[in-house]
Parts: C-alpha cells; structure tokens; sequence
C-alpha cells in the first residue's frame, strides 16, 4: 500500500507514515524540531559540496550579488497596502430636483465648487482622516461645518483695522 509506508525519524527516532510524493528522500517526521534538524542537515550537506565552499566568499561572488541587487532594486521594500474598501453597501444615487439656490451675496469660486460637488468635500474629509465610514465622515464634517461658521461670523463681525 502507498500511504502506509513507515520509517523511523533521524531525529526524533519515532515512526512516522511517509509523504508519498517523498518516499525515496524523505528521512524525517513533520514535528517542528525534526523539520529544524532536517533543514540544518540539508544546509550543513549544501555547503560541504566543493562547488558551493566559497559560494558567499570572493569578488566574483560579490560581482554576483551586486549584479542581482541591480536587477531586483526594491525588493526589500514592503508592498502598497490593498485599499480599503468601506464596510457599508453603496447608496443609489438620488437626482435633486433643479432648483435655483438664492444667495444674498454672489459666492466665491471655491464656495461654488464645494456647492457643486459634495463628493469632493466627502473625498477630502475621507483622505485627510483615514476614514471610510459615512458615520465617521459625516462626524467629522459636522465639527468642520461649526468651526467654518465661527470663522466666518468672526469674519463679518470684524472691525476694520483689527490686524
């Protein structure tokens, strides 16, 4: 029978079944110390060869390693984490009724981008907090709104001359 082949471990010296896909070369158990002890022998075996004696020594092997740096630039370098995606599902879009929005004043040109395009402010708020939660954002937006107010009311109740 093919899985129920056994052989004693050289480390540990307990039986153990065989993987079938390793049973010429197999010679230790799956326990974590036997798989260290395996690991260790296999290094000890790779650096006995005579091809591999001085294989981190000398100025070819240097030239070797400066060679491979070169073509893999980076690759130390932790990778871009995914992006979030927000934990919510997302909302239908809802057509507002065209209406004409009066103002006493004629508004600035970046009042008229943030009237226009709410989705940039959200975007803003979003980007500079971390948040992607409509709750956090909107949180966030209503401590903005009130700091915004009181600028601007202390801005129309300053006396000129005040600087």
């Amino acid at each position: 029978m093919r899985g129920s082949a056994k052989r004693k471990c050289l480390c540990c010296k307990e039986f153990y079944r065989l993987d079938h896909r390793n049973l010429r070369h197999q010679r230790y158990c799956s326990k974590p110390a036997c798989r260290k002890a395996s690991k260790a022998q296999s290094q000890l075996r790779w650096l006995q060869r005579p091809e591999n004696e001085n294989y981190f020594r000398g100025p070819e092997n240097s030239q070797r390693v400066k060679e491979w740096r070169k073509r893999n630039a980076g690759y130390w370098r932790k990778k871009k984490a995914p992006v979030q995606s927000p934990l919510q599902e997302l909302c239908q879009e809802q057509v507002a009724p065209n209406e004409e929005v009066k103002s006493e004043k004629d508004a600035d040109a970046l009042q008229e981008v943030f009237l226009m395009q709410p989705a940039v402010v959200v975007g803003l708020i979003s980007m500079m907090t971390g948040d992607l939660l409509q709750e956090d954002i909107a949180q966030t937006a209503r401590v903005l709104l009130r700091k915004g107010r009181d600028i601007l009311s202390e801005q129309s109740g300053m006396r000129t001359g005040s600087f």
